[in-house]
């Protein structure tokens, strides 16, 4: 039988602002535990939430982006149930009248776009943390956990999608794209490793070609896009293997154990009604008038989808190139600045060049692009001397290399017109020159000159190997290839 995976994502993105979300307590990371905790995020009795307007203009913000309706009035509501990090007995949330509803973001899987349609994104509180360490000491010695109310209070957009991604791939191909996105708008840091953005992955399985939904399961928490995966591929084996055997999946919350890579039950899944939603009655409506929202819109950048539509039009970038290039907001000016010097001619070159060199080494360096040693005017000049006919696209690379580490260790950094001539590296354009390398080469090179002639193309690449040797890559690779074959003909 032929199965077809469900897959719907929540996510949980940590907004940025300065204090919580319904009090004036720091959202600063790595503090000590229970030093960001005040009166309200601990519950104590007398006390009441105020809102925090910077949560709901990000949520406003982020709602914006994808073309989402925002709700003229919002309501928060309670959200009950009971845990040792939550003091309250209550999670302050939002359930039937969310900030956003609807919207959706455009993805690339391999060379496809698709669609994932959102369902909502609503505003609520994180709840604290439980710390299971060595060294805590229960009142009898036993083995105990400690509790750090820092996070609780810190203001979270949950967003939701409709259950339309039918792969892993696609599961991770959303979830980089919204981080990038909420990165982008400055709606969240980002930061996988201190909690700012983490899934739970709603997975069910269903025969290929039936309408009805297959039960389905919840892994929570998924802090990084590997995670994510691997989850997902795992709980999707483990469900259909489960029916293929005469079991039945049951509706439940699971873990993923990334060193077993497997998922494991944590407790039945609740549904809507087991939290006894009610509007909670220490928090006004939120009223979100035109105004409002022309105000938060006046504020926002430009959209990556708008900037990929845009250069894919005017440029002629392929959909991985403007993907790659809007990544990151400091990408995407990096191109901006580099075209503002280079023209239009070298868009191109320009998305090759992030794309290639300046990628790869920020990968090796450990940086973001906001780090990057290089500016535009450092680099526009390297594509002008490759377009000119100056330096081959090879040599560009080993100036590339050099203009990087200048620039790590703190030295003056060279001009490229002062590296090649330096270094000799321009490029040999000269006909007489070149036929001159050629012929030597083809003396040198009889067998693969006689392997060529009997209809052995790959013999011509050797030949244009040896060339590029002799001139130490200096060679004019397109001149090369045209005064070779005139000799050979």
């Amino acid at each position: 039988m032929q199965w077809e995976v469900v897959i719907g994502l929540e996510t949980h993105t940590q907004l940025q602002t300065q204090s919580k979300i319904f009090s004036g307590a720091s959202t600063r990371f790595g503090a000590g535990p229970n030093t960001q905790a005040c009166p309200v995020d601990l519950a104590l009795p007398g006390v009441l939430p105020v809102l925090n307007r910077a949560a709901v203009e990000h949520a406003i913000r982020f709602g914006l982006s994808i073309g989402a309706k925002i709700a003229p009035t919002s309501i928060f509501a309670r959200k009950n149930y009971f845990y040792p990090d939550l003091p309250k007995g209550y999670q302050i949330s939002q359930y039937e009248i969310p900030v956003v509803l609807g919207g959706s973001l455009e993805i690339l899987v391999g060379d496809e776009i698709k669609v994932i349609e959102l369902t909502r994104a609503h505003l609520e509180e994180d709840a604290g943390k439980s710390v299971h360490e060595e060294g805590f000491i229960g009142p009898h010695g036993e083995a105990s956990s400690g509790i750090d109310l820092n996070r609780a209070g810190t203001p979270l957009l949950e967003i939701v999608t409709e259950p339309v991604m039918r792969s892993a791939a696609e599961a991770v191909a959303y979830a980089k794209t919204l981080h990038s996105l909420v990165v982008w708008l400055g709606v969240c840091d980002g930061n996988m490793q201190e909690g700012s953005f983490r899934c739970d992955a709603n997975v069910s399985v269903r025969p290929m070609g039936q309408k009805e939904f297959g039960t389905r399961c919840e892994i929570k928490n998924l802090n990084s896009f590997r995670f994510l995966e691997e989850a997902i591929q795992y709980e999707i084996r483990r469900q259909i293997e489960l029916i293929e055997d005469g079991g039945t999946v049951v509706q439940e919350t699971r873990l993923y154990d990334p060193d077993r890579g497997e998922t494991r039950s944590m407790r039945s899944k609740e549904d809507a009604n087991d939290y006894r939603y009610f509007p909670d009655p220490d928090l006004l409506p939120v009223v979100i008038d035109d105004a409002w929202i022309t105000a938060v819109r006046e504020t926002m950048p430009a959209l990556p989808a708008q900037l990929r539509q845009q250069w894919q039009s005017e440029y002629g970038l392929s959909a991985y190139d403007v993907q790659l290039l809007t990544q990151d907001r400091d990408t995407a000016k990096l191109f901006d600045a580099l075209l503002a010097i280079t023209g239009k001619p070298l868009a191109k070159a320009a998305a090759n060049l992030i794309a290639g060199e300046f990628a790869s080494s920020l990968n090796r360096s450990g940086i973001s692009a906001a780090a990057s040693p290089l500016q535009a005017a450092q680099l526009a000049p390297l594509l002008q001397r490759v377009a000119d006919g100056s330096i081959s696209n090879k040599i560009a690379k080993d100036i590339f290399a050099i203009l990087w580490e200048e620039a790590l260790s703190g030295k003056s950094i060279s001009t490229v017109d002062q590296i090649i001539d330096a270094k000799g590296l321009k490029q040999i354009s000269d006909s007489g020159a070149l036929e001159t390398i050629i012929d030597a080469v083809l003396a040198a090179n009889q067998k693969s000159v006689e392997e060529f002639r009997s209809g052995k193309e790959k013999a011509f690449n050797a030949l244009v190997g040896q060339i590029m040797k002799a001139s130490q890559g200096k060679a004019n690779p397109g001149q090369v290839n045209e005064l070779l074959r005139k000799k050979l003909s």
